[in-house]
């Protein structure tokens, strides 16, 4: 096994899948190569998060495991603060709880409340206390109504908490409450600078170590991919995301919100009928590629792996404590984290735990 390089983490599973058992070599490779950590992510489909978070701890020893994300309210809270102890213990505390906001419409869909911040709050203060041991009785709050909360008495866990942010209130926000904070993929250099004064700032109003928080860049990474490859990891995930919420990332980046309008205006986008990562075909890409400016898809690393080592030096330049690579595999990510190791300044990163929320 590589020396471990917990300043840099991987999305498994990215994107759409088939396929979960496929995390299980994902994660042993990220463990060979180095990867100092797999963020998972959650769709209601066949990535539930919390079988997959309990299948990586089982089939790795140093890897840090994070949901990046899953949401606060799709569970009763002592099922998360089970589930969150169980991983934490199961991978000897190389566990953090990533959190999100999540989309309105989906949760206006299947009838449970949309996500604030109160109640994310609240329900962190929740989860904190029953990790300590605590016996909560009448609970009521924004994340809700509860007569009992407990687990057991003897629990003294520390579990790291983050938040999975996109604008200036979430990001803020995170630096008050989280241990750390995930960003998103296609932010610029600038908006990554931005987002990290944001997440700082929040840390300081709170009277907090700005230095404390965690915060995690996201990096879509093509080292030396075909170009179907790249239609489907750049171009679909990129207009996969403006279906999803392109105001809020064209605010964030400050581009120019007309692109955004002949975007959702285009018969070809409207035609697609889904997720456009995962449903739509080539000539659909092709097409939908004509419509995205390159500079919005050059936040990204694109191209050798020595191109793909300075893009992720460019994103510690930046500000970024950590990077979460996107869009590709360990296997795929090789030769990039190979040319990172060798400028690497090993320094930086010497006190860093395996877990992503420390």
């Amino acid at each position: 096994m590589a020396e471990l390089l917990p300043e840099l983490g991987f999305y498994t599973l990215a994107g759409h899948t088939e396929s979960p058992a496929d995390l299980l070599g994902e994660c042993r490779d990220a463990e060979r190569i180095g990867l100092g950590s797999a963020f998972i992510s959650e769709r209601f489909n066949v990535k539930e998060a919390a079988s997959l978070t309990g299948a990586a701890a089982a089939v790795t020893g140093s890897l840090g495991i994070a949901t990046g994300v899953t949401n606060h309210n799709t569970r009763h809270p002592l099922v998360t603060a089970a589930w969150a102890t169980t991983v934490h213990r199961l991978s000897g505390g190389r566990f953090a709880l990533g959190l999100g906001r999540g989309f309105d419409q989906l949760f206006d869909a299947i009838g449970l409340p949309r996500v604030t911040f109160a109640q994310l709050d609240d329900f962190v203060g929740l989860m904190r206390r029953l990790w300590r041991g605590e016996t909560i009785f009448g609970h009521d709050g924004p994340a809700g109504n509860f007569p009992y909360l407990g687990l057991d008495a003897t629990f003294d866990e520390d579990i790291p908490i983050m938040l999975s942010a996109l604008g200036p209130k979430s990001m803020a926000f995170g630096g008050r409450v989280m241990n750390g904070v995930i960003l998103h993929t296609f932010f610029t250099d600038d908006a990554l600078a931005r987002c990290v004064a944001h997440v700082r700032r929040g840390a300081e109003e709170a009277g907090r170590d700005p230095a404390s928080v965690r915060v995690w860049s996201v990096l879509a990474v093509l080292c030396d991919q075909p170009e179907e490859v790249r239609l489907r990891a750049l171009v679909g995930r990129m207009g996969t995301y403006l279906q999803g919420y392109g105001d809020l990332l064209v605010r964030v980046n400050d581009w120019d919100p007309a692109v955004l309008e002949r975007f959702r205006a285009d018969e070809v986008v409207a035609s697609v009928g889904g997720a456009i990562d995962a449903k739509a075909n080539r000539d659909q890409l092709e097409h939908i590629a004509t419509l995205i400016p390159d500079e919005w898809l050059a936040a990204s690393a694109v191209g050798s792996p020595a191109e793909c080592a300075q893009r992720l030096q460019d994103q510690f330049a930046m500000g970024a404590d950590g990077i979460v690579m996107h869009a590709a595999t360990p296997e795929h990510l090789a030769p990039a984290v190979a040319a990172y190791r060798e400028t690497r300044y090993r320094a930086s990163f010497a006190h860093w735990s395996a877990n992503p929320g420390r």
